[in-house]
């Protein structure tokens, strides 16, 4: 039997990581998707992973590009008349500090992390007012919007203006029943999460990943799907009078003070 659609869900970065845990998510809930990355082959090994993948438009290019921006919104609508959720996921960066940082990685990250959320929730909201039914857009952020390491500069300022982003723009699209919030995750095992290398090219993303944990009260990194079904609890009615505001996905590691070997040299029957 055919479920019935519960609308339309458009999703950048869908190619892999969490932008694919969200494909799945969606998909089993019974949405149309529009799946949004630069790279075509996975972005078709994500739709045929999905139950319906009859009911995904499938859309390759670059995010720094307006015209293909305004080319995911159009055809979007021009396929389901309707737009109800947004997810801002797709992300691009590099790893070094801003003392090496060139002007063009900056203005890339920019562009990819902040500049393309902001017009696609501007024209998917257009959409949405168009059709006066309301909708979701929400920005995937980051804890490092507020926990920086001095590692990924234009990412990070990315990050932490998505969050005044968010806030913005749900001042503005509230009236119009549009729900705009923001979600920050911690340290969660995705490809992107495993291309640290130090000055002599070893990777040490495995070391890296140890140390995160070694910090968190949970002890361990999120799953693509935790942070998927998160995202989609947000967008659901159950969370319909959350508005401007973010979401901290991070097993407790903002809040925690220090490691856990340091706490156990105070206290090494406690912890």
């Amino acid at each position: 039997m055919k479920k019935d659609i519960k609308g339309v869900a458009i999703i950048t970065g869908a190619s892999r990581g969490i932008g694919r845990a969200l494909a799945e998510k969606y998909a089993r809930e019974g949405f149309n998707l529009t799946l949004v990355a630069d790279a075509e082959e996975e972005l078709q090994e994500t739709a045929s992973i999905l139950d319906n993948n009859e009911s995904c438009l499938i859309l390759c290019g670059n995010l720094e590009n307006d015209g293909f921006l305004k080319e995911i919104i159009d055809r979007t609508f021009q396929k389901w008349g309707r737009i109800d959720i947004l997810v801002n996921n797709a992300a691009w960066r590099t790893v070094e500090t801003l003392k090496s940082m060139s002007l063009d990685t900056w203005e890339k990250t920019l562009r990819v992390c902040l500049t393309a959320p902001a017009f696609l929730g501007k024209m998917a909201a257009e959409k949405m007012e168009q059709n006066n039914t309301g909708g979701v857009i929400i920005n995937l952020s980051s804890i490092m919007a507020e926990r920086a390491g001095g590692t990924s500069p234009a990412y990070v300022a990315s990050k932490g203006a998505l969050l005044s982003l968010t806030y913005e723009m749900a001042a503005l699209y509230g009236p119009s029943r549009i729900r705009v919030l923001a979600v920050c995750p911690g340290n969660v095992v995705t490809q992107m999460s495993q291309d640290y290398t130090d000055e002599r090219g070893e990777n040490i993303s495995q070391r890296l990943k140890e140390e995160m944990e070694g910090m968190t009260p949970l002890r361990r990194s999120a799953a693509p799907q935790e942070v998927a079904d998160a995202v989609y609890w947000l967008s659901s009615e159950k969370a319909a009078f959350m508005t401007g505001t973010s979401l901290v996905i991070d097993g407790g590691f903002s809040h925690n003070f220090n490691s856990y070997k340091a706490k156990r040299l105070q206290f090494p029957g406690a912890f």
